[in-house]
């Protein structure tokens, strides 16, 4: 490259809502079912049948937006988007324009460290479409069950500049959805997916590029894949003297690219106009303190109480409360366990390995994870041995204590038993001695490991350390 580039994203979020029934009927809004069984004339676009707004879907909306610190709008109104949708009955989309219910927010993400203010233009509210199964040979069938399902969109600033940071506003946007309860954010459902608007420019111009954007991305890792290809794709063209085209891609999984779908539209190209079949909203002041009084501690203030009171770090803390279920999860084991940095730090570094933050389901009672953290403290098992009993843990329903009995995993803090295992230890290893009489204080790991292969793992490594350099200065 010749120049140095920078990347420019704003997202758009969309979330399904879990309200019992949809937007404008009282069809269920129930995942799944026989295709086209969720249905009645107003999702299927029937001559004659009338919208009427689902009140719930204010309530969550208006909920989402004062969550994320956003202005609510007093006196609004739905407009239809009018576009080919094929997946779409009536050919239009019943969204919001002009006077978008939530306005003017933000969001704090922490990435490596260093906090970023992400700026949130509008959250407005509208209807989900159907969906279009292809069948090779046999042509498109539509599925309108899921069309009619209340959504909100969530709009960003073009404020993020990096995958990472992407990453980090989504995972806390997603994380306040469900702490708030108003969606199940489930990615592989499509609850909660987004479209990214990328553009790239050179470093320090204050000038925005031509911009793309990458519709329905539903994983993290399909987020992160899409980002990168795509802006490496802009600097490529930009590089070779080319020109970019403002148009909407899409990713494929299996190749990691983007692929042209068509030119991108503009808001004139919808050509918005104001459903005459819906009575305007009209939010006032009582509404909006009832949502505001009812709404949960949210995962900052959380983070905040964790730094405080049990102090973690800024990383750690905002790991934990990524996932409402994870951070409940962890409140009911630090109600059990004596140290809470050994609690957070046994999540974080080996339970983290297995589950899944996106769709966290304890892997064992939170009172065994307390459990474990005391014996550690306790000096009846070491590190080591911890990690052995949570996969035992994982495939059982016994306690730490039952296995610690059970396997006879109890931590060696004898020392006339581990004296002789480290002089033959110190006999077995002569280089690594020499090295260690020579400053290389590092060898000490290659006598410390056998000798807790000698003991299964069971030697207090605090303990070895001290009696195996006290050894040492005395030969």
């Amino acid at each position: 490259m010749t120049k140095e580039y920078e990347i420019v994203m704003g997202l758009e979020v969309h979330v399904e809502l879990k309200t019992k029934t949809k937007i404008f009927c009282s069809c269920t809004t129930e995942f799944g079912g026989e295709p086209n069984t969720h249905c009645c004339p107003v999702c299927i676009g029937l001559p004659g049948a009338l919208p009427v707004l689902n009140e719930e879907v204010l309530n969550y909306a208006i909920k989402a937006g004062l969550a994320i610190n956003c202005k609510i709008t007093r006196y609004g109104k739905q407009d239809r988007k009018h576009y080919f949708y094929p997946d779409l009955p009536t050919s239009y989309q019943i969204s919001q324009n002009d006077l978008p219910l939530c306005y003017d927010g933000h969001l704090d993400i922490e990435v490596k460290g260093a906090t970023k203010s992400i700026g949130i233009t509008r959250i407005h509210i509208e209807e989900d479409a159907g969906k279009l199964i292809h069948q090779e040979g046999l042509g498109t069938l539509v599925d309108y069950n899921r069309a009619g399902v209340p959504l909100i969109e969530i709009v960003s600033e073009p404020d993020l500049r990096s995958a990472e940071e992407v990453k980090a506003y989504l995972q806390k946007l997603r994380a306040i959805m469900l702490y708030i309860g108003v969606s199940d954010v489930k990615m592989n459902e499509g609850s909660f997916r987004c479209d990214v608007n990328l553009s790239v420019r050179e470093k320090g111009s204050d000038v925005l590029g031509v911009r793309t954007e990458i519709k329905n991305l539903n994983s993290f890792q399909s987020i992160m894949r899409a980002i990168d290809y795509e802006s490496q794709r802009h600097i490529r063209v930009l590089e070779e003297g080319g020109t970019l085209v403002q148009e909407t891609r899409g990713f494929d999984q299996t190749t990691g690219k983007t692929y042209s779908m068509r030119e991108k539209e503009d808001a004139e190209d919808y050509r918005y106009l104001p459903d005459p079949d819906l009575m305007p909203i009209v939010v006032d002041d009582a509404w909006i303190k009832s949502i505001k009084d009812s709404l949960p501690e949210l995962p900052d203030a959380r983070k905040a109480n964790y730094i405080r009171e049990y102090g973690l770090s800024s990383y750690d803390a905002e790991q934990l409360v990524a996932s409402k279920n994870l951070a409940d999860y962890f409140e009911e084991a630090v109600k059990l366990s004596k140290n809470t940095k050994t609690l957070a730090n046994l999540l974080i570094s080996e339970i983290f390995r297995f589950i899944d933050l996106e769709d966290f389901e304890e892997p064992f009672p939170a009172e065994y994870l307390g459990e474990l953290v005391n014996l550690i403290e306790d000096g009846v098992i070491n590190i080591s041995t911890s990690k052995r009993i949570i996969e035992e843990m994982r495939k059982s329903s016994k306690s730490p204590k039952q296995i610690v009995k059970e396997q006879d995993l109890e931590q060696i803090n004898d020392r006339d038993i581990l004296s002789p295992i480290i002089d033959e230890a110190i006999a077995n290893s002569e280089k690594a001695v020499k090295e260690y009489r020579a400053g290389k204080e590092k060898a000490l790991g290659a006598i410390i490991g056998q000798i807790m292969r000698a003991t299964s793992g069971k030697a207090n490594p605090q303990f070895i350390n001290e009696i195996l350099i006290e050894k040492l200065k005395r030969q």
